[in-house]
């Protein structure tokens, strides 16, 4: 069967609907007949919301769809599993002390990165299905995870050819481990194993986007072989003036999509509720991969079957804004303040932080927007070049902005630590280190350590933080605490490092310490008001709570005007908004939620930027 397996990959900004069009491709091949596997490499999966049950990090039946199953990877049992198993072979051969030394070398923060991917290696080198499908995280993400095989085969085979070590301990331990990736790189790019899918919806950023990561994909020898448009504005329904431009802006997208992206393109339109559950999964399955799909339009209440056709006595937005919101962004003299804003793939985390950072400048604040996201769109929703280190924007006083590109950033972070070393080591030394530091490791901690740099400095009065997802995003803020935590471990008597284990134990206390101070640092979730985004948020603010880290601010974007929601279709959708507004206080306790309605065009430029944060911040 492993021979016969076909794979299907689902990438795209954050957002685009991955997880629903991975979802009901799963559901469709299933109930064809085919044993078929959903997998989520996504660090903050939806698979449980949109399939409503548990699944978790075990293979699961999937309810009600015989021959599907689902599983979402969890990152820490992934690496207790995988340094389980590297370490066996050797608890037989060696004393105890020996596999201790081994052990430690594995009890490294980069070891979980390892560990999630090896994971998803397991279903491609050895699969029990006929049909395997991933829903991966974000378009940043997936790249960094697809080049990870050939990343690390060469490391190994660097390595081996040189002092045998690596980040995660002899080559030894990864030997079984280089031949398993080279049988994945294979797979991955045969096109007649495994289809790439782009998600994409109409609109500027995720088009680039797009086009931007095939291209990258390519250079691995990866290529992308379907496109699906997702999230459409029936026609049919926009007659009202209000949605009418959307839907002719959106017209638009789409030729310049079939103009760039030349792809097979299977279109999606919107429908009247949010995609989860069979019913909704079995028709959108169908309308992407059945021979007989109906054509595009709305799913009928008879389809759906949970639909609701009361009347709508749509009320107007109403904009809950905590008056001392200004308290929550803006620092006391002589402070500084992070503002991170966080929360689900597509929800407009960057435009709400370009908002937020323009805002902040107009009201004489000087202000540093970053962002930490490997799909780094700043500039774009900005409409000025955004730099790796800071750059002023040019026609709003006040305002700098800067990315953290992770390639760049790896580079530099290397030749500083090689630097520095040469100054104290033996030329063999530098060597090992070398050898080191070429691994795939290297970039998540370069990005760690150049974030840190950021929450340190004192030459801004507020840096907002554009973050990557969610699952992404708390890895970056736990990671101080899982490093303190390293350090103190092996702090004792050895001779090489305990002045730099001591500075770098007071760094991280210092960010730890500014991100658990309610006075310097702000955290804020967007979300929309569907229920996948808004239970994500939910889950992200309990797991920040176990690390002393809590959530003042919540803004619900992408909000349905009520005035003009004034067909069935949308009215439809409104009241489903509603029913999802009128939770956000009680899920959020204490935090102040703000709303951003949809806005008749999309959010880029300073026209819009300075309109957004008038709704935004207006008292």
């Amino acid at each position: 069967m492993a021979d016969a397996t076909k794979f299907f990959f689902f990438s795209g900004k954050g957002g685009v609907g991955k997880t629903s069009m991975a979802s009901a491709t799963a559901v469709f091949y299933a109930e064809t007949g085919a044993k078929t596997l959903i997998v989520t490499t996504d660090p903050a999966s939806n698979l449980a919301d949109v399939f409503e049950q548990p699944i978790g990090h075990k293979v699961t039946p999937v309810n009600g769809v015989q021959n599907l199953w689902a599983m979402e990877i969890d990152s820490v049992k992934a690496t207790a599993e995988y340094k389980d198993r590297a370490l066996a072979p050797y608890r037989e051969l060696f004393d105890d002390s020996i596999v201790a030394v081994m052990e430690e070398q594995l009890n490294s923060p980069c070891t979980e990165e390892m560990a999630s991917f090896d994971k998803f290696v397991d279903f491609i080198d050895n699969p029990e299905f006929e049909v395997v499908v991933f829903d991966t995280a974000p378009t940043g993400h997936t790249i960094r995870l697809l080049e990870l095989p050939v990343d690390w085969s060469r490391h190994i085979a660097e390595s081996e050819q040189g002092s045998g070590q690596t980040c995660l301990g002899p080559v030894q331990v990864l030997q079984d481990s280089r031949a398993k990736y080279d049988r994945a790189i294979a797979i991955l790019q045969d096109p007649n194993r495994t289809t790439f899918a782009f998600v994409v919806q109409p609109e500027a950023t995720p088009i680039k986007e797009t086009e931007r990561s095939a291209g990258e994909l390519a250079r691995i020898g990866i290529n992308s072989n379907l496109l699906i448009i997702n999230g459409i504005l029936p026609p049919e329904h926009c007659r009202i003036p209000f949605f009418q431009k959307r839907s002719q802006m959106q017209q638009e997208y789409l030729k310049v999509i079939a103009a760039r992206l030349k792809l097979p393109a299977k279109k999606v339109y919107l429908l009247e509720e949010e995609i989860k559950g069979l019913d909704f999964l079995r028709h959108v399955g169908r309308r992407l991969w059945s021979d007989t799909a109906e054509q595009p339009g709305s799913l009928s209440v008879e389809q759906a079957g949970s639909l609701s056709t009361e009347p709508s006595g749509v009320p107007e937005v109403t904009k809950t804004i905590n008056p001392n919101v200004q308290q929550l962004l803006v620092p006391q003299k002589g402070q500084t303040r992070s503002v991170f804003f966080a929360g689900k793939g597509g929800v407009g985390k960057t435009s709400v932080s370009c908002i937020t950072a323009v805002w902040l400048a107009k009201q004489g604040v000087k202000t540093l927007l970053i962002t930490t996201d490997p799909a780094a769109h700043i500039g774009e929703v900005l409409q000025a070049e955004v730099r790796s280190e800071p750059t002023a924007i040019l026609g709003v006083a006040n305002l700098w902005a800067a990315k953290i590109d992770p390639k760049q950033t790896a580079e530099a972070y290397k030749n500083n630590i090689l630097d520095d070393a040469r100054t104290r080591y033996s030329e063999e030394v530098i060597t090992i280190m070398e050898e080191q530091l070429d691994s795939p490791c290297t970039e998540e901690m370069a990005v760690f350590n150049k974030f840190m740099d950021y929450v340190l400095r004192s030459d801004y009065e507020v840096m907002v933080f554009d973050t990557a997802p969610t699952g992404h995003t708390l890895r970056l803020l736990e990671l101080p605490m899982d490093w303190s935590k390293q350090i103190e471990l092996k702090s004792s008597t050895s001779v090489e490092g305990d002045l730099l284990n001591k500075q770098a134990m007071e760094r991280f206390e210092q960010v730890i310490g500014i991100m658990r101070d309610p006075a310097r640092a702000t955290f804020g979730f967007v979300v929309y008001p569907e229920n996948t985004p808004i239970m994500e948020a939910h889950r992200a603010v309990e797991e920040l709570k176990t690390v002393g880290i809590n959530t003042p601010l919540v803004v619900a974007n992408l909000v349905l005007p009520g005035e003009f929601c004034i067909n069935s279709f949308f009215q439809q959708r409104r009241r489903m908004q509603e029913r999802h507004l009128s939770q956000l206080a009680a899920k959020f306790s204490g935090a102040a939620v703000l709303q951003l309605p949809v806005l008749d065009r999309e959010i880029k430029g300073m026209e819009m930027l300075e309109k957004g944060g008038d709704i935004l911040f207006a008292t």
